[in-house]
């Protein structure tokens, strides 16, 4: 399997990120980044490990769960990441050395306040690669407060340089060409998510544009050893729906058109860089595969009924093209790992869960077997499919506490990188010598983290009112939980976080959202409510048409139950969420405002109707599933429920504070879904804050403006719910953030814009 279809198998279907997870800048650090799901997850975000392999578990997904993500349809992942997202860890790190910055003077319970600086700052190395050959160790780590890549010697990392010279957004996805001698990675302009491919030769220095079409978003669609000079690329310069298969040589940018596509979804490209199937969205809401008939056209080869398509599709091949795997939820509930030999047609179940659908893979980097998978129901669970690495992995786990992690394998599988990741602490970098079963400290992902009072995160099954069970997880502040059970001494003010997506999920792990809120004295509760992925398909098609419904009925339940449990005080529970969070948000706040001291609304839709008339053009292959499972917004019935689901048509019901945050290019949640609402609200004199970065998308990529968006938004719930915050001050230095309404709403907020921008 090429790493392009690890990825492929990782997100199990292109289509299970489509209305993503926003702006969260939490998950595991730097390498987040969202396969094409994104969530997701959503403009690829720089965090830290996922699935322990080289290739991480569908958002999320950023893609996902992650920083500033929503889990649409996004550019393609450069390299499956083993860092999207956290997986199962046994125990606690041991703390090394004391946290830099020092963490600030506590309130009475004596725990201190981390800065915002610690958590939302940029890593100081993350997404540890290896060349293909083994000689060189890359990473990403600041340069000049960017986010860049750097190279270095195996057997030298404190070496390494910087080879790219990103100075905007930072670069969030990158990958090793498979001649060691390239890098290449995809970046946007100002969350625009036009995507462009890079490559950067390593001798010259040079850094060469592969797509420098404008208004295009380009994805890379294959990756092989067999062409170590070529990338296989989708561009929709042509026709903005559909995305033309190129094949680019990375060095001179000489591109050959491979396929011009009129009609799919996407394709799957195997080895030798033939296009073996492509994907079409039916009027049904089924999922189409065909294959070429041998005579320039296309015959079907497998159809993927509409309750199926979230959770099957084709993953790719072994090294020799005549086994393909497959996700398949098709005859069960959870999706499994399924194997079919193309010259007989015989299937074979490789592995499978009865509770959770696949959600990671490790591969050989050439046989291109799979030799483990992961099912995540509250927690990860790993199966081994190939005894030949079990004795490595046995090994591994005893170099360090938490979860282990395959971030990167050189060809001949002599060295890998490995990370440990857990709840409460930063990832943990190895190089392992596979011949000699030695495992050397590299560094941690975030030094000044180590130390610091982080909290654990407890997965709870919530029981909703029809039975459902829904996976949620809880964080606490420390000193409210010192025996560690769960449960506070007392009931505490809560933050409700909602996922976006919604066809993503929260999972067990770091995140840097949960961390902010229980530093700050808040109960903390992530819920996967109906509709979300990686449970099954019955409790993701459970969700279809119930935007504003039973989606919302489950987040209501995790609320009562949480009030139940005294964990939460009724009169200070807040609502916060990204993309569909965001629309949960304002839902919460419209439709239950008797439940919600206040919300925090990041680019989230306030009018389904006017969302889904403004999809991206790219989208319009997959627009059946949105009519399926959202609403038809082309017919009366469909307007109708639209109608009747959209905050903005109940904006006199808000009678609790809102924040509302927007990026300004969005392409998937348009400024105007938070300018119509807010307008609303002016209109009925209906207070609120609105927080605009013109230089941001559909979530906040840069370091500045997260810093800044987290400053307001932790006064603002420090002052509705009574928490602690750190002072807004010097929040918005460097960064672009505009408060159009409502700036003397948060403390802090007036005086810090002004600072920023002195009167003339």
């Amino acid at each position: 399997m090429s790493s392009e279809q690890l990825r492929r198998l990782a997100a199990v279907c292109v289509l299970t990120a489509i209305v993503g997870c926003a702006t969260k800048a939490n998950k595991p650090e730097p390498e987040e980044i969202p396969p094409a799901e994104s969530a997701n997850t959503t403009e690829p975000a720089a965090t830290e490990p996922a699935a322990a392999t080289e290739a991480a578990p569908a958002a999320a997904v950023a893609e996902t769960a992650s920083e500033p993500q929503l889990d649409l349809p996004g550019p393609a992942d450069l390299e499956p990441s083993a860092e999207e997202k956290p997986a199962e860890a046994q125990a606690a790190l041991p703390a090394p050395e004391a946290a830099k910055p020092a963490a600030k003077p506590s309130a009475a319970d004596g725990t201190p306040l981390i800065p915002r600086q610690v958590l939302f700052g940029n890593p100081d190395k993350a997404s540890a690669r290896l060349s293909h050959d083994g000689t060189k160790l890359s990473y990403l780590a600041p340069k000049d407060g960017v986010l860049n890549v750097f190279v270095g010697p195996v057997d030298k990392p404190d070496e390494a340089k910087p080879v790219t010279n990103d100075t905007q957004r930072g670069i969030r996805s990158y990958s090793w060409a498979y001649d060691n001698k390239h890098i290449l990675y995809v970046q946007d302009s100002k969350g625009d998510e036009d995507w462009h491919v890079y490559s950067v030769d390593l001798e010259s220095g040079e850094t060469k544009d592969l797509t420098p079409m404008k208004g295009v978003a380009a994805q890379i669609e294959g990756v092989s050893e067999k062409f170590p000079s070529e990338i296989i690329v989708g561009i929709n310069d042509r026709d903005p729906q559909f995305h033309d298969l190129y094949k680019i040589n990375i060095a001179t940018g000489d591109k050959e058109l491979l396929e011009k596509n009129t009609e799919f979804a996407g394709y799957v490209v195997d080895d030798d860089f033939k296009v073996r199937f492509a994907s079409k969205m039916m009027p049904d809401g089924s999922l189409q595969y065909l294959e070429p008939n041998g005579d320039g056209g296309w015959k079907d080869y497998i159809n993927v009924g509409a309750d199926d398509t979230l959770t099957t599709a084709i993953a790719g091949f072994d090294k020799t093209g005549q086994k393909l795997y497959l996700t398949d939820s098709r005859d069960r509930n959870t999706s499994a790992l399924v194997e079919i030999d193309l010259a007989d047609g015989a299937q074979k179940v490789l592995a499978s869960s009865d509770k959770a659908d696949l959600s990671g893979v490790v591969a050989h980097p050439t046989e291109k077997n799979i030799q483990a998978v992961s099912f995540d129901y509250t927690r990860p669970e790993w199966q081994v499919l190939d005894p030949a690495i079990q004795g490595d992995l046995d090994y591994l786990k005893s170099v360090a506490d938490g979860e282990l992690q395959i971030a990167s394998r050189t060809q001949d599988d002599t060295k890998w990188i490995v990370a440990y990741v857990m709840d409460d602490g930063p990832v943990r970098y190895y190089l392992y010598d596979r011949p000699n079963k030695k495992a050397d400290f590299l560094f941690t992902n975030r030094k000044s983290l180590e130390g610091q009072p982080l909290a654990k995160m407890h997965p709870q099954v919530i029981k909703a009112r029809d039975g459902l069970e829904l996976v949620s997880y809880l964080t606490l502040p420390v000193a409210s939980d010192p025996d560690g059970d769960g449960r506070p001494n007392e009931p505490l003010p809560m933050v409700l976080v909602v996922h976006g997506g919604p066809w993503a999920r929260d999972s067990w792990g770091y995140d840097t959202e949960h961390q902010l809120l229980a530093n700050r004295g808040y109960a903390v509760l992530s819920v996967n409510y109906r509709g979300s992925t990686g449970l099954g398909k019955e409790f993701t098609n459970a969700g279809n048409k119930e935007w504003a419904g039973k989606m919302h009925d489950d987040l209501i339940d995790a609320v009562d139950w949480a009030v139940n449990e005294k964990i939460a005080d009724p009169a200070r529970v807040a609502i916060m969420g990204g993309s569909y969070g965001g629309y949960a948000t304002l839902v919460g706040l419209t439709f239950t405002p008797e439940k919600f001291a206040c919300g925090v609304d990041i680019v989230g839709p306030s009018n389904i109707f006017t969302l889904l008339s403004t999809i991206p053009p790219y989208w319009a292959p997959m627009v059946q599933m949105f009519k399926d499972r959202v609403g038809d917004m082309t017919t009366e019935e469909g307007k109708k429920l639209l109608d009747e689901r959209s905050p903005l048509n109940y904006v006199e019901k808000i009678n609790k504070p809102l924040l509302i945050a927007q990026g300004a290019n969005d392409p998937r949640v348009k400024q105007s879904e938070a300018d119509q609402i807010v307008a609303a609200m002016k209109e009925k004199k209906i207070p609120m804050t609105y927080v605009l970065f013109p230089d941001e998308g559909h979530g906040f990529a840069r370091p500045e403006n997260n810093l800044a968006f987290y400053a307001v938004a932790e006064a603002f719930l420090a002052e509705q719910l009574g928490g602690r915050y750190e002072p807004v001050e010097g929040a918005f230095e460097g960064s672009s953030i505009t408060v159009p309404e409502g700036a003397d709403q948060v403390p802090g907020v007036a005086e810090a814009l002004e600072k920023k921008n002195p009167p003339q």
